[in-house]
């Protein structure tokens, strides 16, 4: 990556999304109905949704990631949704094996799911898939972020590539309501980035001296719970997760006096 690039992903502007923007894709069967259930409580709880995936093979696994609407989350912050989420999930109980639920954030390769999402990755490298050719017949595209024009499903971006050939549109403009998949590129400078900010806050050298390290603003004051008012949150790299065990039924109701058969 050249010096150009790396400046790029450093001035990455920030800011507070709207809590309720709209993704751009969404889930399919059981993990549609997870995501109903946890985008509605992560709202709730001033949280958003990022994407659920549901993983089969040596087990099932239910991986939830979330985040602030200023693209955050921290350790303490993924046990607290896993402490408020996990119940309301028992109560309509989706999944009929035992399984493992995971809470996590986006982490420093992040999927982008909404505007904001792209908005605050301009000057950095992504990978795009789309789920409809572009009018150049591709479908997946990498480079790096130049441009969010319009808002929620409207919205086109543009990706300046670097394997574009001669013949090839350089900086195409990509539809997102034909969005299939998207995500940060882990490079090293992403990396660099991310430590700066992270390294500043382990330091207790405070919000500003992080942004101005990470290119982004501090966020908001939040609230936080009395029981842990005196811990500190850190930083989450590349990802905090609470994982917890689960035992599934399937949506099996409990009769008076005989538990549910799981």
């Amino acid at each position: 990556m050249n010096d150009s690039q790396d400046k790029a992903l450093i001035t990455t502007e920030a800011f507070d999304a709207p809590l309720d923007e709209p993704r751009f894709v969404g889930e399919t069967g059981v993990a549609a109905r997870i995501a109903a259930i946890a985008d509605r409580v992560l709202t709730s709880e001033g949280f958003r949704l990022v994407r659920v995936k549901v993983l089969t093979g040596q087990g099932t696994t239910v991986q939830i990631m979330a985040e602030r609407p200023d693209g955050s989350l921290t350790i303490d912050e993924c046990e607290e949704i896993n402490d408020f989420l996990s119940p309301v999930i028992d109560v309509d109980d989706p999944i009929r094996q035992a399984y493992r639920l995971e809470i996590s954030s986006p982490g420093i390769d992040r999927p982008l799911v909404r505007a904001s999402d792209f908005r605050r990755a301009i000057g950095k490298e992504a990978k795009i898939e789309l789920a409809f050719a572009h009018e150049s017949g591709r479908k997946r595209f990498r480079g790096l972020i130049r441009a969010v024009e319009g808002e929620g499903r409207d919205c086109l971006v543009t990706l300046e590539r670097a394997d574009a050939g001669p013949d090839e549109e350089k900086a195409p403009k990509l539809a997102m309501r034909d969005l299939d998949e998207a995500k940060l590129v882990l490079t090293e400078a992403l990396i660099r980035e991310s430590l700066r900010a992270a390294k500043a806050l382990a330091r207790g050298e405070g919000d500003e001296e992080a942004a101005q390290d990470s290119g982004q603003e501090p966020a908001p004051a939040r609230r936080v719970p009395a029981n842990k008012a005196a811990q500190k949150s850190k930083p989450v790299l590349p990802a905090g997760v609470r994982a917890q065990f689960k035992k599934g039924g399937g949506g099996k109701k409990a009769t008076p006096g005989r538990p549910a058969n799981r």
